[in-house]
């Protein structure tokens, strides 16, 4: 395969790869807590693709690998006192299935055990390690510090957990991180009561990205159909002259 051809397929793998991730964020623009993912592209040197000259290795785009946006999306008001938002670096820690989640999905509901949950049913953890209990009835207050009150009693107190780098964060679903290191507290986060933060995917920006990643891979292919086309006469010419 000719130079101009495997150049051309390399950028068209990296272009379908960012269209995966924008494709993803759009999908995901009315997710709460959703923090929407960039790549980073790199060059990648191919030893089997090289110049017919000098027969140095050609270098092929890639998208060396994708990075997690995390600045905060919009708290909007929801009125309902089971909603919670985290103003600031920090996120709401929970039992997932196996081992501790981290979101910034602050959607709560209350378990038929009275525990208060996120929609999927994983507990949310207080800073003591265990889960809240709320009682059948009487208002529920939440302070900016996440102890959460209830009837005139303190039920327990949000663990709002931070990362010195969250590079070490990996994707669970749509809403929950994974970390192989351990978290610490978060110093300046306030929990906002009635919250709900949004997702931080800018839909106009990732449409407008979307539409020019797919006219790049609409280029490359074009040049890719164009060096099997000049593979193709080259081999009728050589045929040509040879007969």
């Amino acid at each position: 395969m000719d130079t101009l051809t495997i150049s051309a397929a390399g950028g068209m793998q990296a272009r379908m790869q960012s269209l995966d991730m924008l494709a993803n964020n759009l999908a995901n623009t009315e997710t709460g807590g959703y923090k929407t993912d960039r790549e980073f592209y790199n060059l990648y040197v191919s030893a089997e693709a090289t110049g017919a000259e000098d027969a140095t290795p050609a270098t092929l785009p890639v998208v060396d690998r994708p990075w997690t946006d995390f600045s905060q999306g919009t708290l909007r008001s929801t009125g309902s006192a089971l909603d919670l938002a985290i103003s600031g670096k920090g996120f709401f820690a929970v039992d997932g299935p196996s081992g501790s989640l981290f979101t910034r999905n602050g959607s709560f509901r209350v378990s038929p055990d009275r525990s208060l949950v996120t929609t999927e049913g994983y507990p949310l953890r207080t800073v003591s390690g265990g889960s809240l209990k709320i009682q059948a009835s009487g208002a529920l207050e939440v302070s900016p510090d996440g102890t959460v009150r209830q009837n005139g009693q303190t039920l327990g107190r949000i663990e709002i957990a931070d990362f010195s780098d969250t590079g070490a964060l990996v994707k669970q679903g749509a809403s929950y991180f994974r970390s192989a290191v351990d978290s610490q507290p978060a110093s300046a986060a306030q929990v906002e009561q009635g919250k709900l933060e949004s997702s931080n995917v800018g839909a106009a920006e990732s449409a407008v990205r979307l539409v020019s990643v797919m006219r790049q891979f609409e280029m490359l292919q074009k040049a890719a159909t164009l060096g099997s086309q000049m593979n193709r006469e080259a081999v009728e010419e050589v045929a040509r002259v040879a007969s």
